[in-house]
């Protein structure tokens, strides 16, 4: 699956967004025409330590699912947001299932 990760106002290291690829490729076990995903990664100026926001678009066919969370790392909001999407994709694919 193609990701593109954009970083606002830094520089993501590559260990980061490898760890964003990796868990992005194990949603496509979930369905497997997943077209395309981009990756959002902010750093929000307010004075709490949650202050780093991972926002996820995910591209299938029909639809595009977003996800956006706010954790004090990018790999935990990362992981919660890839959970949010695996979810998602399961609802998507049991309605499917239902419609077809």
């Amino acid at each position: 699956m193609k990701v593109n990760v954009q970083s606002v106002n830094f520089s993501a290291d590559q260990k980061l967004i490898s760890h964003i690829q990796k868990r992005l490729d194990k949603l496509e076990q979930f369905h497997d025409r997943i077209v395309d995903s981009e990756v959002f990664l902010k750093v929000d100026n307010n004075h709490t330590k949650q202050n780093k926001v991972t926002e996820i678009k995910l591209s299938i066919p029909g639809q595009d699912l977003v996800v956006k969370k706010q954790c004090k790392s990018f790999e935990e909001a990362t992981d919660l947001s890839t959970e949010a999407l695996r979810r998602q994709l399961k609802k998507h694919k049991s309605k499917a299932k239902l419609t077809a």
